[in-house]
């Protein structure tokens, strides 16, 4: 699961109600199989900045709940490789576009397509411009078109050639477009808004590895920090669940209940010392090199003299999860290593580099030709609100793969830029997700429907003031909202930042109505 979920590296919800006044099918009098298929013969050499070859195009019959719909396979030059869902009925005239996750490098992810296309959606993703496995970053050595194509070009380019095909087979232009994703997506999303504010309505980002080189130079620390010195896990199951459990213990009713959440980690004072093994006891304690790599793995880089380099580190309650410190003990050690071998400096090192070649007192300095490529920090959003755009940001406290702090310091540096939080909240909003692990899953109520709300205040002028996030019983992985109500163990508010859910101190705990916000 841990694998499969660090390739994805994306979720989001994306259940609600579709309007279909601007329903429409594929152009009248033209059976709508015959029409697909001849999309490969159609010529979109001439999108203008990015020329497009359809290669394959067929209809998928209905099944499993999911309608029929023209399913589209091509590039945009040189290699910038997309699928695209038409629906064969009942298009509702809107357009949407998915991230990836990872390195990305296929067109799995097109899974995410599945809830718009049964909302009428057109629905197209990218491999971002190369082939890989998802956790490989050998493709990009020394291929700088692959990581042009990576770092910004590939998405733009996929909305550009998504859209021209749309309006060539249903004889119309969408007229309204959505991108939803995490991690790498939420880059992906947050580059749209940054340098192509015209391409998408609205924007849905979740956990985005907003600095790249940073959150891999951020997941280099911590996979050394829980490693011995020769590389060698410091850590059991039960060590790790012993942290967590402390860490909760220590700051669970900082939102007014014992849930077995913290509402916000930044002000828990847990100190892992406080687990330190007396003399003569041996089991549930930590040894002084596990306590001292705890620490480690909360602080984020530093040089030697205590200097941080990256707004990053593990938050308390984000020890257990996914990415917590098991993920750095196994498959993100491996993950982190590949990109500085391949994409982080100028020239590559290769193989031949180790995670122990990293230098924390230089190296972050070396990191900012490349970075330039896949950075989406640019706090300069003017564009983006001019051209009516709105943006839904979104992470988990319990976040152990892009810290929230990140997060946090990219967003009120856009208010900062952009005159304040009464004018940011206009077009963007922040929600912080207490025990909501990366992306989806978590002891917390990961699971809320972002594309309703997200059409709700572009479509009609209703900004989310809230939203109702739930925690799926028995499915840590589930990123839907759930058909049965059985299935939902307790359901949250999420508010815009800065403010934060707290219990009322009356009612029913697992229901969102009996908490409130406060600062």
């Amino acid at each position: 699961m841990l694998r499969v979920k660090i390739i994805a590296l994306v979720t989001m919800i994306l259940v609600g109600t579709a309007g279909l006044a601007h329903a429409t099918s594929a152009t009248p009098g033209t059976p709508a199989e015959t029409q697909c298929k001849g999309l490969p013969g159609a010529d979109f050499s001439g999108i203008k900045d990015a020329s497009t070859q359809v290669t394959t195009a067929k209809v998928v019959e209905p099944a499993a709940g999911a309608p029929a719909y023209c399913k589209v396979q091509g590039y945009v030059s040189p290699q910038a490789g997309f699928e695209l869902r038409l629906p064969l009925t009942d298009w509702n005239g809107k357009f949407m576009e998915v991230g990836c996750g990872g390195f990305c490098g296929d067109l799995n992810f097109i899974f995410l397509c599945k809830d718009p296309l049964q909302k009428g959606y057109a629905c197209i993703v990218t491999d971002m411009g190369h082939k890989s496995t998802g956790l490989d970053g050998k493709w990009a050595y020394d291929n700088l078109q692959a990581q042009v194509d990576y770092g910004f070009r590939a998405t733009h380019v996929a909305v550009l050639a998504g859209k021209a095909i749309t309006e060539h087979y249903y004889g119309n232009a969408p007229f309204k477009s959505y991108y939803l994703g995490c991690s790498c997506g939420g880059r992906q999303g947050l580059v749209e808004a940054q340098q192509f504010p015209w391409d998408f309505d609205g924007i849905i980002v979740g956990a985005p590895a907003i600095n790249y080189s940073g959150v891999f130079m951020d997941l280099l620390w911590k996979a050394r920090a829980v490693a011995d010195k020769g590389g060698n896990p410091l850590f059991s199951e039960g060590d790790i669940a012993l942290v967590h459990a402390a860490a909760i213990a220590k700051c669970d009713k900082d939102d007014g209940v014992k849930d077995g959440l913290i509402g916000d980690p930044r002000t828990c004072k847990f100190d892992p010392a406080d687990l330190t093994c007396r003399a003569g006891t041996k089991s549930g304690c930590l040894s002084p090199e596990q306590v001292a790599a705890v620490k480690k793995f909360y602080s984020g880089p530093m040089t030697s003299k205590g200097e941080r380099t990256f707004p990053g580190g593990g938050m308390p309650g984000s020890e257990a999860g996914d990415s917590g410190i098991n993920g750095y003990q196994s498959v993100f050690a491996n993950f982190g290593r590949e990109f500085f071998q391949y994409m982080g400096f100028v020239p590559a090192p290769g193989p031949s580099w180790k995670s122990s070649d990293f230098d924390f007192d230089r190296d972050y300095k070396r990191l900012g030709m490349l970075e330039s490529l896949y950075a989406s920090t640019n706090p300069d959003l003017r564009k983006f609100k001019a051209a009516g755009g709105k943006l839904i940001l979104w992470q988990g406290w319990a976040d152990g793969t892009v810290s929230p702090l990140s997060t946090i310091d990219y967003y009120e540096t856009v208010e900062r830029t952009m005159g304040g939080a009464a004018a940011t909240r206009d077009f963007f909003r922040l929600f912080m997700m207490p025990g909501v692990d990366h992306c989806w899953g978590g002891e917390g109520a990961s699971v809320v429907d972002f594309l309703s709300y997200m059409e709700a205040w572009v479509e009609k002028n209703q900004a989310p003031d809230m939203m109702i996030s739930a925690h799926v019983k028995d499915d840590a992985d589930v990123v839907n909202w759930p058909s049965d109500p059985a299935s939902v163990g307790f359901t949250r508010p999420v508010y815009p930042y800065p403010l934060q859910a707290k219990y009322k101190g009356n009612g029913d705990p697992n229901k969102a109505e009996s908490f409130g916000p406060v600062k």
